[in-house]
């Protein structure tokens, strides 16, 4: 059980590296629900705030790195625990 998972985090923070190499920034927004409205027709979404985040230049090469080691360290994991 513990292999799967270091192996899971691993390919995630992997992922989550290669995003971050092919993204400049991102801009999170949050869709706030509509106020009950009279009529059908005016319950359009109101935006609510927006976020951006940079990632430093440093980050897209140490999630690699790391979930890569992840990775590695899964491989070496016995199969079973005690036994």
């Amino acid at each position: 059980m513990w292999r799967a998972f270091f192996l899971a985090i691993g390919f995630f923070v992997i992922l989550l590296g290669v995003e971050c190499l092919g993204v400049e920034r991102m801009t999170l927004t949050v869709h706030d629900d509509p106020p009950p409205a009279s009529s059908p027709f005016e319950s359009a979404p109101t935006i609510g705030p927006q976020k951006q985040i940079v990632p430093p230049p440093w980050a897209p090469w140490s999630l690699l790195s790391s979930g890569a080691v992840m990775c590695i360290y899964s491989f070496t994991l016995p199969r079973r625990v005690g036994g």
